[in-house]
């Protein structure tokens, strides 16, 4: 009865307001008495580790968007190594993960949506990810927030995708159908050595903003597609480096074409994961 209360809610309000207004007051450099105390019960009631932070003392940190965002300590997260080795993009639980069925993409208990809409609504660019291997992976309010790369490659497009902001969390996964393509979320393809590559970062209630490391933030914002055509620079990272930040956190999904990635067998649906961990190998098809 009260997961129905909770799923009914979100569909009642005014969830874009609401989360843009907990973006402004999560930037606000100017009450740090109330940042210190937001912060402080944020770290009591979610269980965050501040012995991995670079700075670990809470109230050194100018708003509570720069504490969610913060850094780890060096050398916290090693990135497994080998060129073939996909690593976990972030620290989180996974969701799902498995074979994308033609366009269908597996949410939860039943629940699909559609890969086209995902990566926003272009046939053309879903096209190489059709019966592909995807990977969901839920961030909580208590882990590290930065997003890292899988794969090192050569950013091709960015597309940002205007739409609802429903929570991410299980609950809201197994009752809201087409989820993670009717969020407001940022899409971004890269080609890697072993064929193209799509990081997914999913927008939620209370989100904040969704920024990359290219381009800022992106989400919200009034940017829709961005081709990488090599007519600038080109904007390439290897793997493990820090691609994007959630600001108030949600999910990312990797996706990787049909016959190219070979998931870790040890992980499933709930299975925690760390950035870098080896999470599984990439073939060239």
């Amino acid at each position: 009865m009260l997961d129905k209360l909770f799923i009914f809610s979100q569909y009642l309000a005014p969830q874009l307001a609401i989360s843009r207004i907990a973006g402004k007051l999560a930037d606000n450099e100017h009450q740090p008495a109330l940042k210190d105390r937001v912060i402080k019960w944020f770290i009591d009631r979610y269980g965050v580790n501040m012995n991995e932070a670079v700075e670990s003392d809470p109230t050194r940190y100018p708003s509570f968007n720069a504490f969610f965002t913060r850094a780890l300590k060096p050398g916290l997260r090693p990135v497994a190594p080998g060129d073939s080795v996909i690593v976990s993009p972030v620290d989180g639980v996974v969701s799902q993960l498995g074979q994308i069925n033609n366009d269908r993409v597996f949410q939860a208990k039943g629940q699909h949506f559609s890969l086209v809409e995902l990566l926003g609504g272009d046939s053309e660019r879903a096209k190489d990810f059709i019966d592909g291997q995807f990977a969901t992976i839920y961030l909580a309010p208590k882990d590290y927030h930065r997003i890292h790369m899988p794969l090192a490659g050569k950013l091709r497009e960015m597309v940002y995708v205007p739409g609802k902001l429903f929570s991410v969390n299980p609950v809201t996964a197994e009752n809201v159908p087409n989820l993670f393509a009717r969020n407001e979320r940022v899409a971004a393809i890269f080609d890697t050595e072993f064929g193209p590559m799509a990081l997914v970062l999913v927008g939620a209630m209370i989100v904040g903003s969704v920024e990359t490391t290219w381009a800022g933030v992106v989400a919200p914002g009034g940017i829709k597609t961005v081709r990488y055509d090599g007519s600038e620079a080109p904007i390439t990272f290897e793997k493990g480096e820090e691609m994007g930040r959630f600001r108030l956190g949600s999910t990312v999904i990797m996706i990787l074409p049909e016959g190219i990635a070979k998931w870790d067998e040890e992980l499933g649906a709930a299975a925690g994961v760390r950035m870098g961990q080896y999470f599984g190998v990439a073939t060239k098809t």
